[in-house]
């Protein structure tokens, strides 16, 4: 059931991610195509505020934080998950796997390199503040409406 504290907590998420993915473009390897990405991202952002930050709305401060940090590293493993694989896809269709074993076998070898280039400590540190700010910004919308 659709609260306000729920579509502030997809809102700013899906935004934020929508930002983070902004941030990751520069440092992608050269020739990756970016095109969806800051969507996907947004889309996958606004459910996992959703989900996670706005059930949890209205459990206190301290919640408050760890449900915002969920929200972003929830965020951040679904989104890595989905572009590894859609590549594992584009190279299935390309036939450069011999089986659906070495298919996953790659997936998680591709899910491991997009998690490394994401590990730069710009991108970390703004998403543990963005974090701690979504979960405060959804609990004070919990107290401020319910």
């Amino acid at each position: 059931m659709p609260t306000i504290p729920k579509v502030i907590a997809g809102l700013f998420f899906a935004a934020f991610a929508y930002f983070c993915g902004d941030l990751l473009k520069p440092v992608l390897p050269e020739r990756t195509p970016v095109g969806l990405l800051s969507p996907v991202l947004a889309a996958i952002g606004f459910l996992a505020g959703w989900r996670v930050s706005g059930r949890n709305a209205g459990l206190g401060l301290r919640a408050a934080f760890g449900y915002g940090l969920t929200s972003v590293v929830v965020t951040a493993f679904w989104g890595d998950f989905a572009f590894a694989g859609y590549k594992m896809l584009q190279y299935s269709l390309d036939r450069r796997f011999r089986g659906p074993i070495e298919a996953l076998q790659a997936m998680i070898r591709f899910f491991i390199e997009y998690a490394a280039t994401a590990a730069f400590p710009t991108l970390l540190v703004t998403m543990a503040v963005g974090g701690l700010f979504g979960g405060w910004l959804v609990e004070w919308a919990a107290r401020r409406w319910n």
